[in-house]
C-alpha cells in the first residue's frame, strides 16, 4: 500500500498511455509482418510449392503475434473503458471486417494442405490475402479519422451518441485524408512483410518480395509525407484550453476542449518529439534502401525501426487526446480524464511488470529456436507437419 500511495494517480495515466503505445506497436511490429506476409502471398509465390514457403514463414510464430492484439483490446478495456465503449461502438463495422478478416486467417492456415485441388488451394490463398490486407488498411483508415476527430457527443450519463450517418454506414469513414492513412498503414505493413521474407526466404520469392516491398515502402514514405502536409494545411487540432486536472475524476465533461489550430502545435510546445517522424522516415528509407541492395536482417530491423516511428508520431501529436469529438469537442477522451481507477491502473501495472518480462523472454526465445531460411526441401520433407 505504501508504493500505491507513492505512484501519483497523474503518473499511472501516463504510464499506462505509453504501455498502450507499446501494446499496439508490439502488434505491428509482430503481427504486422504476418499480415504483410499474407497479403504478399499471391504475387511472390508462382507456385503451390512456392506458397507453402511462404506461409511457413510465418506459420509457427504467427498464433503468438496475434497476442499483441489481445492485449492491446484488453489494456484498452480495462485501463481506458471509455475509449472502449466510445470506439468500440462507433467503429463496429470496421472491427467486425478485422476480425471477420483475422478468422479467415487461422482457417486458411489449417485447411489450405488438407487437399491438393488447386481450385481449393488457391481459395485459401486469396482468404489468407483477405487475413492480411483487409486489417492492414482499415486499421490506418480508423487512425486517419481519429486524427480528423470522430462524431460522437457524451451525454450527462456518459453514454456515447454518434451522429447517424457515421454510425450507420462504414462508407462514412471512407474519407479522403483516412484512405491515404490507410495507405500508409498498407503500404508499411506489406514493406514489413517483404523484410521478412528477405529473411526467411531465397531465390525468386525473396527476389519478388524486394521488388514489391519496395514499391510499398516507396508508397508508405510518401503518404506519411502528404500525411504530415495534410495535417498541417487542412485539419484542425484540438487543445485543452481550461485548467488541466491530471489526477481528477474520469469524466470527460469536465474538461474544457476547443477544436481549432493545427495538431502540429504540439511539435511548438514539445519540440522533442520531432524525433518520432523523424525515426520512421529514416526507417522506412533504410528498408527500402535495404530491399534494393539485398540486405536481411538489417532491413527488417529497419522497417522495425520505421513502424515505431510512425505509430509514435500519432500518439505523440495528439497527446493528452486519445479519441477527439468532431462535433462536440468536450466529449473529447483525453489522456486526464478516460482512464479507470487510481487502484485499478496500479494492480494492473503490477501483474504487467510481473508477466510482460515472461512474455518478452518467451518471445525472443521462440524466434531463436525457429531462426532459419524455409526452403522448399524443407518444406517437401517435412511435409506432413507443416502448413
Amino acid at each position: 500500500m505504501i508504493l500505491y500511495e507513492l505512484v501519483s494517480f497523474e503518473l499511472l495515466r501516463v504510464v499506462w498511455w505509453l504501455l498502450l503505445g507499446v501494446l499496439l506497436i508490439g502488434f505491428a511490429l509482430t503481427d504486422g509482418f504476418d499480415m504483410g506476409v499474407g497479403a504478399l502471398l499471391p504475387f511472390v509465390a508462382k507456385t503451390d510449392i512456392e506458397r507453402r514457403v511462404v506461409i511457413n514463414t510465418v506459420g509457427p510464430v504467427w498464433e503468438g503475434n496475434q497476442v499483441w492484439f489481445i492485449l492491446g483490446g484488453g489494456a484498452i478495456f480495462a485501463a481506458w473503458p471509455p475509449l472502449y465503449a466510445v470506439s468500440f461502438s462507433g467503429f463496429y463495422l470496421a472491427m467486425f471486417a478485422i476480425l471477420a478478416a483475422l478468422i479467415l486467417r487461422p482457417v486458411g492456415f489449417k485447411y489450405r494442405s488438407k487437399r491438393d485441388g488447386a481450385a481449393w488451394r488457391g481459395g485459401w490463398d486469396w482468404a489468407l490475402f483477405v487475413g492480411g490486407a483487409v486489417p492492414a488498411l482499415i486499421f490506418g483508415v480508423a487512425v486517419g479519422n481519429v486524427l480528423q476527430g470522430v462524431p460522437f457527443h457524451l451525454t450527462e450519463d456518459l453514454l456515447p451518441m454518434y451522429d447517424g450517418t457515421f454510425y450507420a454506414k462504414f462508407l462514412g469513414l471512407l474519407n479522403p485524408f483516412a484512405i491515404l492513412a490507410g495507405l500508409v498503414s498498407f503500404g508499411m505493413l506489406l514493406m514489413h512483410g517483404a523484410a521478412w521474407l528477405t529473411v526467411k526466404t531465397e531465390g525468386a520469392i525473396a527476389a519478388r518480395a524486394r521488388s514489391i516491398g519496395t514499391v510499398m515502402g516507396l508508397i508508405a514514405f510518401l503518404g506519411f509525407a502528404l500525411a504530415g502536409i495534410w495535417l498541417y494545411l487542412g485539419i484542425d487540432g484540438y487543445a485543452i484550453v481550461g485548467p488541466v486536472v491530471a489526477d481528477g475524476p474520469s469524466n470527460p465533461l469536465y474538461s474544457d476542449v476547443a477544436k481549432g489550430g493545427s495538431w502540429l502545435a504540439a511539435y511548438v510546445v514539445r519540440p522533442w518529439i520531432a524525433i518520432a517522424p523523424v525515426l520512421g522516415f529514416l526507417g522506412m528509407a533504410m528498408a527500402i534502401r535495404g530491399l534494393r541492395g539485398h540486405g536481411e536482417v538489417s532491413t527488417l530491423l529497419w522497417s522495425k525501426l520505421g513502424i515505431f516511428g510512425v505509430i509514435s508520431t500519432v500518439g505523440l501529436t495528439m497527446f493528452p487526446f486519445i479519441l477527439p469529438s468532431s462535433i462536440d469537442p468536450r466529449s473529447s477522451l483525453t489522456v486526464w480524464d478516460a482512464s479507470s481507477s487510481h487502484l485499478t491502473l496500479f494492480v494492473m501495472l503490477v501483474v504487467t511488470v510481473i508477466f510482460m518480462p515472461i512474455i518478452l523472454l518467451y518471445t525472443a526465445w521462440v524466434y531463436k529456436v525457429l531462426w532459419g531460411k524455409v526452403t522448399e526441401t524443407s518444406v517437401t520433407e517435412n511435409s506432413d507437419s507443416v502448413y
